[in-house]
């Protein structure tokens, strides 16, 4: 059964917005108590985390949908909704986080580093935080935000200060085993190796980290063997440790071979060749192994290489080895650069930033896109013609009526407002009007010109109560 995976495509969904609550305060002897509905509660947030006890993205590979809760409705009385809950996801370090286009959104290194991977709905305001002195008693609440939906991809590549890379049974395992307290799995078959290992090794004042990826074979950068899938763990090390097989029982094969082999598929992968590089000719303690370290040494340090001759089972030459990978790591941690606090950019918005924009399609659709625009639309209940009209409010003060006049619309052209996928669409009509003086009996807007059934029957009997009293003052007997 699997129990390492390196790379999973997670299907986060954060938790909608509650509504907000449209309500008016009943008490006795109080007929015009007010409005009282309280705000909807936020939706919860999909948080990756990293977590140094989690080494795997396993569960994400078994459960790739998650979602956080919604926020709850608010309720009469002021009472506001309570937020939902984030999701928190650990994840290992290491992490580098894509989107479905391959566009790099995070690269997790350090404990405790985060993203959020989908960001929670905003909760709707009731109609008490709506009221104003012009709006007394609104008849309606805004809707509650839905979450943000996004699909990620989710790679590890593996934090370590030195990897060791080779042909497969060349010895990386128990190498590994006898320089630190890690505990790989090793067997005298080629591919015993299928997940990194990683170790912890100290020589002297200096502890460093130390990978075994499993074995490359040729044409590993193009996908054949177990290369492809692990070669992205060596990328994050500071030096590289090429394990030569001195005593191959394969005629065709010899240790300068395959250094030249393993050097071409890290050429081909790229991105590799800064960093330095020790050979190390393994299984010396094997008499034929001995006799070709003797014959093929002085070949490797006329090509510049630092050559070690070790023995995992006799613990030949660990000793040099390892105090010979910690001063290179040590000189690379000195090189780096020091980290700096981040600083805190503020930027102000461009004095002609309208916060939208308004484009004609060919098709002759005006299109709004914009996040205010786009939020007050799905926070709008469009069966109430008062909130309707309030949407109407906010996007004329916002400039929105004269951004489509000045864009060459007019009366009855389509608008959408959002994009393609997920837009509201209408036919304009301008009003460049807003204010209480345009608002009727709560939850009406006189700007609609499509008034209910029930409420064209009231208008009726009004006028004709109206002419009634009108007929009865002009008729004056004395």
């Amino acid at each position: 059964m699997t129990t390492f995976v390196d790379r999973v495509e997670l299907h986060a969904a954060a938790g909608s917005g509650g509504h907000g609550c449209a309500s008016v305060h009943r008490e006795k002897f109080k007929p015009l108590g007010g409005p009282d509905g309280g705000n909807g509660g936020r939706g919860g947030d999909v948080i990756l985390v990293v977590d140094q006890s989690v080494t795997t993205l396993l569960d994400y590979h078994h459960s790739p949908h998650r979602k956080a809760t919604n926020g709850q409705p608010g309720a009469g009385d002021n009472r506001s909704g309570k937020d939902g809950q984030d999701l928190v996801l650990p994840v290992p370090d290491g992490t580098v986080v894509f989107d479905k286009q391959g566009n790099v959104l995070a690269d997790m290194v350090g404990q405790g580093t985060t993203f959020i991977a989908g960001q929670g709905g905003r909760g709707g305001l009731g109609n008490a935080a709506l009221a104003s002195a012009r709006r007394k008693a609104p008849g309606f609440a805004l809707l509650g935000v839905p979450g943000e939906s996004r699909d990620v991809v989710m790679e590890l590549k593996t934090v370590a200060d030195v990897a060791l890379v080779g042909y497969p049974s060349a010895g990386k395992s128990s190498l590994i085993s006898v320089l630190s307290a890690a505990k790989p799995k090793i067997a005298d078959y080629p591919f015993t190796t299928l997940v990194p290992n990683l170790g912890v090794v100290t020589a002297g004042s200096t502890v460093y980290t130390i990978a075994d990826v499993p074995g490359l074979i040729p044409g590993a950068s193009q996908g054949k063997g177990l290369g492809l899938e692990f070669l992205r763990h060596v990328e994050r090390c500071s030096v590289l440790v090429h394990v030569l097989d001195t005593a191959t029982l394969e005629s065709d094969r010899d240790p300068v071979s395959d250094l030249d082999v393993i050097e071409e598929e890290l050429r081909q992968y790229g991105g590799l060749d800064d960093r330095p590089r020790i050979v190390v000719l393994n299984k010396i303690d094997i008499p034929d192994g001995q006799d070709l370290a003797d014959m093929i040494r002085p070949e490797l340090e006329d090509r510049g290489y630092q050559v070690f001759e070790v023995s995992a089972i006799a613990h030949t030459g660990l000793k040099e080895l390892s105090f010979a990978l910690a001063g290179i790591i040590a000189e690379a941690r000195a090189a780096k650069p020091v980290e700096e606090a981040t600083r805190i950019v503020i930027r102000p918005k461009a004095v002609d930033d309208a916060g939208f924009t308004v484009v004609q399609e060919e098709d002759g659709l005006f299109r709004v896109r914009g996040e205010k625009p786009e939020r007050w639309v799905r926070q709008t209940d469009f069966s109430n013609d008062e909130a309707v009209g309030y949407l109407a409010d906010r996007l004329n003060r916002l400039g929105v009526e004269e951004a489509l006049m000045k864009a060459g619309a007019r009366g009855g052209n389509g608008v959408a407002i959002g994009p393609e996928d997920n837009a509201v669409v209408f036919d304009w009509e301008p009003t460049m009007m807003a204010g209480a003086e345009m608002l009727g009996r709560r939850g009406e807007d006189h700007r609609l010109e499509a008034p209910r059934p029930a409420e064209q029957r009231r208008r009726d009997r009004d006028a004709e109560r109206d002419e009634s009293q009108r007929e009865y003052d002009e008729f004056d007997p004395f």
